[in-house]
């Protein structure tokens, strides 16, 4: 490892220790996480030659160095682009079922006097709904609907962060859940029957433990809101069927995405934005057969205002964080540290996708599983075969591991923002609980492969 890759890793670790301790810096993450985007691929350009030629096989003259290596980060930028795009329009989609009254009617069924009783239906229906949507869109939902249903903080904060266990353990058993399952998936290395029928016990024990443990952190009575008779057809406001239809449109076209990147093949991001596109014609001409005396207080709901309040620093951090893992997949520290894991544990691929698993609560997953699939080969049997235990692991610790740290998965850094949870009380409440669900689901699989399949 030369002195260069050092100086990146050194960077890396400062930057990411400046964000765990936000709370304390009283620095925004999302303004460490820009510089720690920058710092790296700034130290990368001292001697790019380096990394191009290991990586790359880059054969040309320093003249073209700096074209090949704003292609790389180009690539990069568009891949990382996506989920930008995606989160947005997601975020967008969100606000405007929510800021129209469309989740009304849900707070109506989920209505409970019970703390637990809410905690255990938030838990099963995310749970569901990552599988179904991903589990950045349904922590987005979820948090919406949670915002309706509880006032009071500290107990929001739990459901909250049990929603981040339940999507990202939701996400992990399903082909479509997760980033990491859909990669494995197109790649070939896991089958939709094969992931859903031995991963799903897993992926359910990493929520129902953690879940069992929280509930014994509320205590007394739920006091939601109270609903009056007409409250919500306030001026300006939709008529109830108008509220269903743009909750339908809105979350039944998220769950159209998948059904539309299977069909058309294009990135998910597209379906995201063919979505916000319908949902933004539907209210826009709901507004418009509204009596003319209602308008200027129902524009503030209309969508060219509501894109003011999609949450641009969580966007930004995105940006940030996933350049800068970029930044160490480039220079070969990811690749070089599963190679590692794997010659250090000698094989086991339980030691191996779990320790995986930890270290994707700590960086992004997506290059972790991207570095695994291109280290080692697909066998025609064994445990590295289709469906083997090696990938089957991978999908799992991958997807439910993230959940280990706030800032660890896709749906905590949504569920950050929106609701404010430092990583400090992330750290210290919830962290070992969900660890405590994580290897529970590790020693279910284990059972499963050993005494079932």
């Amino acid at each position: 490892m030369t002195t260069l890759t050092i100086m990146i890793i050194v960077a890396f670790v400062l930057g990411y220790a400046c964000i765990a301790t936000e709370s304390l810096l009283k620095v925004n993450k999302a303004a460490i996480a820009l510089l720690m985007f920058v710092a790296c691929w700034t130290l990368y350009m001292f001697d790019p030659m380096q990394y191009l030629t290991a990586i790359h096989g880059y054969t040309g003259d320093l003249s073209g160095m700096a074209a090949a290596v704003t292609s790389i980060i180009q690539e990069h930028l568009g891949d990382t682009s996506t989920t930008l795009f995606f989160l947005m329009g997601a975020m967008t989609i969100v606000e405007i079922v929510d800021q129209n009254g469309g989740f009304n009617w849900v707070r109506k069924v989920m209505k409970t006097s019970s703390k637990r009783t809410l905690l255990w239906r938030i838990a099963f229906l995310t749970f569901i709904l990552s599988a179904i949507l991903d589990n950045l869109t349904t922590s987005i939902v979820m948090i919406m609907i949670l915002r309706k249903l509880v006032t009071e903080r500290n107990d929001r904060l739990i459901y909250a962060s049990l929603v981040i266990i339940a999507a990202n353990s939701g996400g992990a058993f399903s082909p479509i859940g997760d980033v990491t399952t859909i990669m494995l998936w197109n790649k070939g290395l896991i089958t939709a029957v094969g992931v859903i029928s031995e991963i799903l016990v897993p992926s359910l024990v990493s929520m129902i433990i953690p879940a069992f443990i929280l509930q014994y952190q509320l205590k007394g009575e739920l006091h939601m809101p109270e609903i009056k008779e007409g409250a919500d057809a306030s001026v300006g406001d939709f008529t109830e069927r108008q509220r269903k239809a743009v909750f339908w449109i809105g979350v039944g076209g998220l769950m159209f995405v998948p059904v539309f990147k299977s069909i058309t093949h294009l990135p998910p991001f597209v379906g995201i934005l063919l979505v916000l596109g319908v949902l933004w014609t539907t209210t826009e001409l709901f507004y418009r057969h509204l009596h003319r005396g209602h308008d200027d207080e129902g524009t503030q709901k209309r969508v060219t205002n509501l894109l003011s309040r999609v949450d641009m620093s969580t966007i930004l951090f995105f940006l940030g964080i996933l350049m800068a893992v970029s930044c160490l997949s480039e220079v070969g520290v990811l690749t070089a540290l599963g190679d590692g894991l794997n010659t250090f544990f000698d094989g086991n691929h339980y030691l191996v996708t779990g320790i995986i698993g930890v270290l994707s609560s700590i960086v992004d997953n997506v290059p972790l599983v991207a570095g695994c699939m291109g280290m080692y080969p697909v066998a025609p049997t064994g445990d590295m075969a289709v469906d083997g235990i090696f990938w089957q692991l991978l999908a799992y610790c991958a997807g439910v591991g993230g959940s280990m740290l706030i800032i660890g998965s896709a749906a905590g850094v949504v569920v950050m923002g929106l609701e404010k949870i430092t990583f400090g009380w992330y750290m210290k409440r919830i962290t070992w609980i969900a660890f405590v669900g994580y290897l529970a689901g590790i020693v279910s699989y284990y059972l499963i492969r050993t005494f079932v399949f």
